[in-house]
């Protein structure tokens, strides 16, 4: 759309001009569909403005755009390779853990944020009502550019805008909210069998019950939650005369699901627990432990860094998406921390031999003032401040020059320094130009299965009057 036509269209869908102003100025919301891709729409059989959905997976790096095609089925349109995500595999559980959500979240026009500090972005809705009725904390995780992650999902300004504007569309089109599905990895009987032994595989069991349902029927699965988990495509249960009623935290209500549907499901579940079975049988490696790393990023990013590391990412299981790019598609900017292995552990050197014991009283006193005492006030004992006993201060400690190390004394070998994981850094400039989050209100109404949607104060909420 140019800015003039989509001026208009948001005129008739009840903009006040200052709103309208403001939209048309601006670029990098307006930015239209690249005409290749509505080639690729057009083969597809889809509309410009036909609903869509979006997966995404930690583990391959990849974000999935879906849409509607006529007949009403959802097919692939686009996989993008994810520039930068942070965190482990596995769920947001609270505020500051750097994780990615993962789960089943509704994006609605309010969540869109044409003005973000990260080029553009969406929030994804966390914490919904699944991460809610779990005690889950969090605010402002979003799928956003720049390609610089602090518990979020990040692609390059190109890909945020391209995806961008095939939500823009879609909302033009009517529909109300897209769905999001941020998922650990592929959920293939053989990810899950190399995930056996991982504590999430409970929470992941039931995400791949939701991906099941939406790749047996290519339909948008309806999400619900009941006594703390979701439910898929719950129907009215005929016997039943209460509407269906669904409370996070409380009793599920008596529903059924589609028999269609739930004969698929159980079909697909019966194949895929057979390979598990299988896979286990033949003792399938289980995924190695990966400590001290922070998220990942596609290999056909890291492959473009000077030392570029994958992190938690693996290299491209998916046929289709390799397929789907050969080389880098966008640009990678500067600033970019991709994730780094953790420092190799030095084992140290043996330690010299124990100093000649201290008489017994004293021995037992000093364990228990250690233990009792903060850093400070240790210190403070140490060098015979606010201490009147007459007992001989401790000896110094050893000090060890890198390039003149003395000989060794009896005293006890310093305990390894932790091993910490790589902080994400960008240059001082830039950290000075953008906040650490963006910054949005909330906003009334318009959510959809549990999401809570963040208002920008130009958001594209005031632009859907007619919709609500």
């Amino acid at each position: 759309m140019t800015s003039a036509a989509l001026a208009a269209s948001v005129l008739l869908a009840g903009c006040n001009s200052e709103e309208i102003g403001t939209l048309a100025t601006n670029a990098k919301a307006n930015r239209p569909i690249p005409d290749k891709m509505l080639a690729e729409m057009s083969e597809k059989d889809m509309d410009p403005q036909s609903p869509m959905l979006v997966r995404l997976f930690k583990q391959e790096a990849e974000l999935e755009v879906w849409k509607q095609n006529r007949s009403g089925r959802f097919e692939l349109l686009k996989v993008y390779p994810i520039c930068r995500w942070s965190g482990d595999l596995g769920p947001k559980v609270k505020e500051g853990d750097r994780q990615a959500p993962e789960g089943f979240y509704t994006i609605s026009p309010a969540q869109m944020n044409p003005a973000s500090a990260y080029y553009l972005s969406f929030n994804t809705g966390f914490p919904n009502a699944y991460d809610r009725a779990w005690g889950r904390t969090g605010s402002e995780l979003m799928v956003h550019g720049d390609c610089s992650s602090r518990g979020c999902y990040a692609m390059t300004d190109e890909q945020i805008a391209e995806i961008y504007s095939l939500g823009r569309e879609s909302f033009f089109g009517g529909q109300r909210a897209f769905q999001f599905q941020a998922y650990p990895f592929r959920m293939t009987a053989k990810n899950m069998a190399r995930h056996r032994n991982n504590p999430n595989m409970a929470f992941w069991k039931m995400l791949k019950e939701g991906n099941d349902h939406f790749e047996v029927t290519h339909l948008e699965p309806k999400v619900d939650v009941c006594e703390k988990r979701y439910v898929f495509d719950a129907a009215q249960d005929p016997s039943s005369t209460k509407a269906l009623n669904f409370s996070p935290a409380g009793k599920c209500p008596v529903f059924q699901v589609p028999d269609d549907i739930a004969q698929a499901v159980q079909d697909k579940t019966a194949r895929d627990d057979a390979e598990f079975t299988q896979l286990v049988a033949r003792n399938e490696p289980t995924a190695p432990m990966k400590r001290g790393i922070d998220g990942g990023m596609n290999a056909v990013f890291a492959a473009k860094l000077p030392d570029g590391q994958t992190g938690l990412s693996e290299s491209n299981t998916s046929n289709l998406a390799v397929a789907s790019y050969s080389s880098t598609p966008t640009t990678v900017p500067g600033t970019v921390n991709p994730p780094h292995a953790p420092e190799p552990v030095v084992a140290a050197a043996p330690p010299p031999p124990p100093p000649p014991a201290a008489p017994a009283t004293r021995v037992a006193s000093a364990d228990s003032s250690a233990k009792s005492e903060g850093f400070f006030s240790s210190l403070a004992r140490r060098i015979g401040i606010g201490k009147s006993d007459s007992a001989p201060p401790p000896a110094k400690p050893r000090v060890i020059e890198a390039k003149n190390v003395a000989a060794p004394k009896p005293a006890p070998a310093p305990a390894p320094a932790p091993v910490t994981r790589p902080a994400e850094a960008k240059p001082a400039a830039t950290a000075q130009a953008k906040p650490q989050n963006d910054q949005q209100t909330t906003a009334a109404g318009g959510a959809m299965s549990g999401a809570q949607p963040i208002v920008a104060g130009n958001s594209f909420d005031s632009r859907f009057g007619a919709m609500k």
